[in-house]
């Protein structure tokens, strides 16, 4: 399988050159990095070559490095069917530039898109309606940045027995923030990084 992978990764490479920064093989995935402003284009490749025929995404999603000037990377998750493969597509992006929208290009990016925007931040340009999909109307910050606060906020909920909408303060115990990266799953046959648990 990787043979393959490696294959199509010298192909998607040398076709789209000005876009790709680089490509590699982990897990068992092949894994695209282009730049932000050439995200239309490439989908629209993956799409359409012969080769390829990544006709399916998905998953689209955000992911916080808070540390970096381009502290998000936007994840897209495509599948072949045709040639029975899945590549991973990654661009990086700050909380001010805009990345380009792909609902044209795969509708079912619309609400992959609504829900990156509305638990990050990240702005897609020209999308139909980018709106919050899943927090409150009115409500302010990006819960899934990793400098979002853990205490401050109101949660607005009906309760059966008061028969009547209620306002909680909603309370984040920080030991959820606390991952543990062993996998509980017999198939995994890695340890993902950064577990220390995994040295002793």
């Amino acid at each position: 399988m990787s043979e393959a992978l490696t294959t199509l990764g010298e192909h998607i490479a040398a076709a789209q050159d000005s876009a790709v920064k680089s490509w590699d093989i982990s897990f068992g995935d092949l894994t695209i990095h282009i730049h932000r402003d050439r995200i239309t284009d490439v989908l629209r490749y993956l799409r359409d070559d012969p080769a390829c025929r990544f006709t399916t995404l998905i998953d689209l999603c955000g992911v916080d490095y808070p540390q970096r000037s381009e502290r998000f990377d936007v994840v897209y998750h495509l599948l072949s069917m045709h040639q029975n493969q899945r590549i991973r597509v990654k661009l990086a992006t700050d909380a001010e530039t805009s990345v380009a929208s792909v609902a044209e290009l795969f509708p079912v990016a619309d609400w992959y898109e609504r829900e990156a925007f509305d638990m990050y931040g990240i702005s897609f340009s020209d999308h139909p309606d980018l709106r919050r999909i899943l927090t409150d109307y009115g409500f302010e910050g990006h819960p899934l940045r990793k400098d979002f606060p853990l205490s401050g906020y109101v949660e607005v909920r009906w309760d059966d027995e008061q028969k009547r909408v209620v306002y909680e303060p909603v309370e984040l115990v920080q030991a959820y923030r606390d991952f543990d990266f062993m996998s509980p799953w017999e198939g995994a046959k890695y340890i993902l990084p950064g577990d220390e648990k995994a040295e002793g």
